[in-house]
């Protein structure tokens, strides 16, 4: 039968770009005025997730939680050889904190319906918390596994993993289904170039529907053709709002969000006066006795 693998993915902004100006008066980011990527550590997620199919059978499907323009992150998990993907959108998750976040994912996971496993990346460079995954895994109430390196062996409803620790790592067996999160020990896979001529035709509903304004999208019965077209031939992005993951909408966004942002700003590393000390006994001496007396050492 094979396993059916969910990744998790979020589409965030280049940090390498944030700034105290990218803040909004509510404490959230402005994400529209920042370039967008794919979170690098669910690039390794991916690629573990493309590595398991590939050893044992099934399909990768990729879901993320974001604006429309999300789908982008979601053609590129198609590049790579997803199988199946879903952009879960709606103005009502803006705002949303790592609780709100993971319990929109869970809701969207309970869609998507059976899995044996679910993949996540540690955690996302905007944020760092490495607290979705944990959080997803608590409401689904499957066991977890953190830190992931490598996934050694799936059988008779088990997975062994290598996970990394201080100062090492450790192998861990659980039952099926499970929660992993991946950190950076692979290297994800380029798109393929047929893969890609072929699914950068892909489309969520709310993609096809802006179309629709064009000769060929005049009446709602072509839409719909068009949309049975396209999903027959694998191009459908799957597009669920809030209410179609049944979403409590006191439990989403804002509303969901007790994490507050007061501020952020940019730490600039500034070097200041040095001293050149002579790799002689003496001079070492010297500087010994000058941080003792600074109470640098004691």
């Amino acid at each position: 039968m094979g396993l059916t693998i969910l990744v998790f993915a979020k589409q965030v902004p280049d940090t390498k770009n944030v700034t105290g100006k990218a803040m909004k008066d509510d404490g959230t980011v402005n994400r529209a005025a920042l370039p967008a990527i794919f979170n690098p550590e669910d690039l390794n997620a991916l690629e573990m997730a493309l590595q398991l199919r590939d050893r044992f059978g099934g399909k990768v499907v990729v879901a993320t939680m974001g604006p429309p323009a999300a789908a982008n992150i979601l053609r590129h998990a198609l590049y790579m050889g997803a199988d199946e993907t879903v952009l879960v959108t709606d103005r009502k998750f803006a705002g949303a904190d790592t609780l709100a976040t993971s319990y929109t994912l869970a809701c969207a996971a309970k869609k998507i319906g059976k899995f044996d496993v679910i993949l996540c990346g540690r955690q996302a460079i905007d944020g760092d918390t490495a607290q979705v995954g944990p959080q997803l895994a608590e409401k689904l109430d499957i066991p977890q596994l953190t830190y992931v390196e490598e996934v050694q062996q799936v059988a008779d409803g088990k997975l062994r993993a290598k996970c990394q620790i201080d100062g090492g790592f450790e192998v861990v067996e659980t039952p099926l289904p499970a929660l992993l999160t991946v950190i950076d020990a692979n290297a994800p896979r380029p798109a393929g170039a047929k893969r890609l001529m072929q699914y950068k035709k892909a489309v969520t509903r709310s993609e096809l529907r802006a179309k629709s304004g064009g000769a060929d999208y005049e009446d709602a019965n072509r839409l719909a053709e068009e949309e049975k077209r396209l999903k027959k031939n694998g191009l459908w992005i799957h597009e669920w709002s809030a209410t179609e993951v049944g979403a409590d909408p006191e439990r989403i966004g804002l509303a969901g969000s007790p994490t507050k942002v007061k501020n952020i700003q940019s730490v600039v590393l500034a070097g200041g006066t040095y001293k050149d000390i002579p790799a002689t006994d003496d001079a070492i001496k010297g500087l010994v006795h000058e941080l003792v007396a600074e109470h640098i050492l004691s």
